[in-house]
């Protein structure tokens, strides 16, 4: 069975094989993704897969009205978490993230709603052939991020949401020798 060969270890291929590329409409398995994605920054996805079950924990299932009403206390004990990405600047963002979050949902009447019209409400084919035809980011995502800025949101550079929209099934850019690319278009 041939799939992608980024997913290396039993983490990455088991995420690879079973959630990354396909489309996910879930308000709160987004915000996940948009929070996991931008404190991946720097870092590799492996660690973020380590760290995810506590990343959950931590901030109380990804629920979005829950992490907007974090405190400071609550950003510090954070910080002191050592399951998680100890960065200040990505904590205050995943708190600034979910008050943004909540106002798109006002806006929008769902997270999904919004973010699924930047690729026209269903995910593109990259039919990529090789790990190196896969870009960082795209037009797309340079539009998402820009207004998802404009919104109120951080960590949310156009990198961080093509990755995010390669997780979320908005871009299938499993290659097209890759068992999961057929699967999934």
């Amino acid at each position: 069975m041939k799939r992608c060969g980024w997913a290396k270890n039993d983490l990455a291929i088991h995420y690879h094989d079973t959630e990354w590329g396909v489309p996910l409409h879930d308000d709160r398995g987004l915000f996940e993704f948009l929070i996991l994605e931008g404190a991946q920054a720097g870092l590799s996805w492996d660690t973020i897969l380590r760290k995810r079950k506590s990343y959950r924990e931590a901030f109380d299932g990804f629920d979005p009205a829950r992490v907007a009403r974090f405190t400071p206390a609550r950003c510090e004990k954070l910080h002191a978490n050592q399951g998680i990405i100890r960065n200040r600047l990505k904590i205050a963002s995943a708190v600034r993230n979910a008050k943004a979050f909540l106002g798109v949902q006002d806006d929008f009447g769902s997270f999904d709603a919004y973010i699924w019209t930047f690729v026209g409400g269903k995910p593109i084919d990259g039919k990529r052939k090789d790990l190196s035809d896969v870009p960082a980011k795209t037009e797309i995502s340079d539009t998402m991020s820009k207004d998802l800025k404009k919104r109120g949101f951080n960590f949310v550079g156009s990198t961080i949401m093509y990755a995010f929209m390669q997780a979320t099934g908005m871009a299938n850019d499993h290659l097209v020798t890759c068992f999961r690319h057929k699967e999934i278009g």
